[in-house]
């Protein structure tokens, strides 16, 4: 059985997105620093539709638990908050690529069964 992009938007709930979205973000902040409109587009772009209200108590869970690290930089005249990942960061980020590699793995054998 196939679904739509309408039934797949409709059957997933957002509680299950948030564990890809962190570690999409996770992903992102070990490869260059991020910051949060940047990484609101880059979400946009994989389909996340994610208000600043989610995404900033997100990046905030991250920094809590040592998984990144910000600063304020300088634009122009305004200020941007801008995170990097941590080397635990990182290193929780290479524990979960094993995760989700065998999790596929599992997902993409398995039978639909609807």
């Amino acid at each position: 059985m196939k679904l739509t992009k309408l039934d797949y938007d409709n059957a997933v709930d957002r509680d299950l997105y948030s564990g890809l979205i962190r570690l999409h973000i996770l992903h992102h902040a070990v490869e260059e620093p991020i910051f949060g409109l940047g990484m609101a587009e880059e979400l946009a772009r994989h389909g996340y539709r994610i208000s600043p209200g989610t995404l900033y108590p997100l990046l905030h869970g991250l920094e809590k638990k040592g998984y990144l690290k910000s600063k304020q930089v300088r634009e122009g005249k305004s200020l941007r908050k801008v995170y990097r990942a941590t080397p635990r960061g990182r290193k929780a980020l290479i524990a979960a690529k094993g995760k989700v590699r065998e999790l596929i793995g599992e997902l993409m054998e398995g039978k639909e069964r609807w």
